[in-house]
C-alpha cells in the first residue's frame, strides 16, 4: 500500500533578526503536526529555513562591516542551532542563498515572463525599508508605515511588475470555493475583504541594492525579496527539475503554517504566483497569533525579548514543547509569563502525568515484583475506563488536523487525569490486602500500564523525550512511536518488566 503523503512548511526566517519565542512557536507547531503524521503512517516532508537576500541585510552587514552571505551564515546557525535544541525533526532546510533555489526561482521569474503576466515599466511609491514594502499615499499613517509605524521613503526606479490585477476574480473564487484555504475563519474573511477592494499589479524587482537573486537577462534588476522567498516552497522540492521527484509527490503543501503579520503574502501574492506559473495552490494556509510578553508587545527597547534557548536551559525541552502548545488556542494570540509557565508544568507535567507514571508503575513492582500482569475480565467500570480510548483517539485525530493543538491536548490531559481517578476509584492498596483479589488487582495494575502506553503514544509528537521515556519504562522499543496500528487497546504483553519510573518533571518553585 502507497504510504499517503503530508507536506507542511514554517515560513522561512528572516536572518536579520534573532530567534525568538514566536519563531520558536511556528516551527514547533509544524514539528508537532509532522511528528503526529508521522506516527499515522504519512510520508511527512516538513520544510523550514532562512529568508537571506533583501535590503535590510544588505544595510546590516555594511553596518557589521562584513559580506551579506557572512551575515547569513552567522545568523542562520542560530536558528538550526535552536531548531536541535528544541528536538525539531525538519526533513530539509533551506536556504535562499543556495543555489538550487537561485536556479528555481530565475526559471519561475522567466517562465511567468514568458507567459505575458511580468512585464517591465516605472514604479514610484513610499518605500519602507524594514517590512521591504512599498504603500501608496493613502496607505501612510502621519507618513509612516502602516504595519511597522517606521518611516518611509519615497522611490521611482525602474521595475519589473508581476499582472497581479489579472488574478483577483480567480482567486476571490479559490477562496470561497475552498473554505478551508485560509485558516482560522477570521483571516480568511480579512484577506477575501482585501482582495475585494481591488488587486495593483505588484513591482517584483528593485534597482536600489544588489544583494539577492538577478532577473535573468536583466542583472541590473534584483528580484522582489517575497517574490524570491515564496517561492522556497517549491525550489526545496526540487522544482523544476524535480530530480527526485519530491515536487511531483508532495505538492501541493498540506499546510503553510505562518504568523498573521505575513498572512496576506501567502494568500494573496503566493497564489497568484502560482496561478500565473499554472502550478496548484497550498491546500491551506493557517496563520496564528502573537504572543505578548507579561500582557505587554514583545520589543527589544522594553528587554523582554522572550529568547527560546534560555527557556530549555531552564525547564527542559518537553515542558517548553507542551506549554506553548497548550497555554493558548493555535490562531488566537498569547499572552507569555514565567508564572503560567511554571504552573503548567506543577499542575499538568508534575501532578497529572508524572504522579500517574510514578503511582502506577510504583504500584506494579510493589505488588507483582515489577512484572506486568495479564489482563482480567473486566467489569463495567472498567469497561468504561477502557471504552474512553478509542473514542478519544479518533476526537485527538480531528483536533490535530485541524491545528487545534491545545483542545487535542486537554484532550489527552483528560485520559491522564482519568487514569489517575481509575487508581483513586479502584483502590489497588485496598485489593492487595485480600489474596482472593489477586487477579483482580492484575487486571487492575493492566490497564493502568495501558492506558499509560496509549497517553504514552499521543502526548509523543508534543513532547518526545517524554514518549520515548514512557515506552522505555514499559519495556516498548523507545523509537517505534507510531499510532498506526499501536492505538487499539492490548499493546502490552503480560509477563515483561515493568521499571519503576524516577520522577518525570520535577515541581518547580518559584523564585
Amino acid at each position: 500500500m502507497n504510504k499517503k503523503n503530508f507536506y507542511i512548511t514554517t515560513p522561512i526566517y528572516y536572518v536579520n533578526d534573532v530567534p525568538h519565542i514566536g519563531h520558536a512557536y511556528t516551527t514547533l507547531a509544524c514539528d508537532v503536526l509532522a511528528r503526529y503524521k508521522r506516527a499515522r503512517g504519512y510520508d511527512v516532508f516538513f520544510l523550514t529555513g532562512t529568508d537571506e537576500h533583501g535590503q535590510k541585510v544588505e544595510k546590516a552587514a555594511q553596518a557589521n562591516g562584513e559580506t551579506p552571505l557572512e551575515l547569513a551564515d552567522r545568523v542562520m546557525q542560530r536558528f538550526a542551532a535552536l531548531w536541535k535544541k528544541l528536538n525539531i525533526a525538519n526533513t530539509d532546510f533551506i536556504r535562499t542563498t543556495q543555489q538550487r533555489h537561485k536556479d528555481g526561482v530565475q526559471k519561475i521569474f522567466s517562465k511567468i515572463e514568458a507567459s505575458g503576466d511580468i512585464y517591465l515599466g516605472y514604479y514610484e511609491d513610499w518605500y519602507c525599508t524594514p517590512c521591504e514594502t512599498f504603500w501608496t499615499e493613502t496607505n501612510l499613517i502621519e507618513g509612516c508605515c502602516p504595519d511597522c509605524g517606521r518611516p518611509t521613503d519615497k522611490l521611482k526606479e525602474e521595475s519589473y511588475f508581476f499582472r497581479m490585477s489579472k488574478y483577483q476574480q480567480q482567486l476571490i473564487d479559490h477562496i470561497e470555493a475552498h473554505p478551508e484555504f485560509i485558516q482560522p475563519r477570521s483571516r480568511r474573511n480579512e484577506v477575501l475583504s482585501f482582495v475585494r477592494e481591488g488587486l495593483r499589479d505588484l513591482s517584483i524587482s528593485r534597482t536600489s541594492f544588489s544583494w539577492g537573486i538577478p532577473v535573468p537577462g536583466n542583472d541590473k534588476h534584483i528580484i522582489y525579496v517575497w517574490f524570491d522567498a515564496l517561492n522556497n516552497y517549491i525550489t526545496a522540492l526540487g522544482y523544476p527539475e524535480d530530480k527526485d521527484g519530491n515536487f511531483e509527490k508532495f505538492w501541493p503543501a498540506s499546510v503553510h503554517v505562518i504568523g498573521k503579520d505575513i498572512l496576506r503574502f501567502h494568500t494573496v501574492y503566493w497564489p497568484t504566483f502560482l496561478m500565473a506559473a499554472g502550478l496548484p495552490l497550498p491546500e491551506k494556509v493557517f496563520a496564528h497569533g502573537w504572543w505578548t510578553v507579561e500582557g505587554k508587545k514583545m520589543s527589544k527597547s522594553l528587554q523582554n525579548v522572550v529568547e527560546p534557548n534560555m527557556l530549555v536551559d531552564k525547564y527542559g525541552i518537553d515542558p517548553i514543547r507542551y506549554f506553548l502548545l497548550r497555554e493558548v488556542p493555535f490562531g488566537l494570540d498569547g499572552d507569555f509569563s514565567h508564572s503560567s509557565l511554571i504552573h503548567r508544568i506543577n499542575s499538568d507535567l508534575a501532578n497529572d502525568l508524572g504522579n500517574l507514571i510514578s503511582r502506577s508503575t510504583a504500584m506494579v513492582n510493589k505488588y507483582f515484583a515489577g512484572i506486568l500482569p495479564p489482563a482480567y475480565a473486566a467489569t463495567e467500570f472498567d469497561q468504561k475506563f477502557i471504552d474512553q480510548f478509542p473514542e478519544k483517539l479518533a476526537l485527538i485525530d480531528q483536533q490535530m488536523n485541524g491545528l487545534a493543538f491545545n483542545k487535542a491536548l486537554v484532550s489527552i490531559w483528560e485520559l491522564v487525569r482519568s487514569a489517575n481517578k481509575y487508581i483513586d476509584d479502584t483502590a489497588p492498596w485496598a485489593l492487595a490486602k485480600d489474596k482472593e483479589l489477586h487477579q483482580q488487582l492484575g487486571g487492575v495494575m493492566y490497564n493502568l500500564l495501558e492506558a499509560m502506553r496509549i497517553i504514552g503514544l499521543l502526548v509523543s509528537p508534543f513532547m518526545p523525550d517524554t514518549g520515548a521515556s514512557i515506552m522505555e519504562i514499559l519495556g516498548q522499543d523507545k523509537d517505534n512511536l507510531t499510532l498506526d496500528g499501536q492505538d487499539q487497546w492490548g499493546g502490552l504483553t503480560a509477563g515483561i518488566a515493568i521499571e519503576k519510573a524516577k520522577p518525570m518533571f520535577p515541581r518547580i518553585v518559584e523564585d
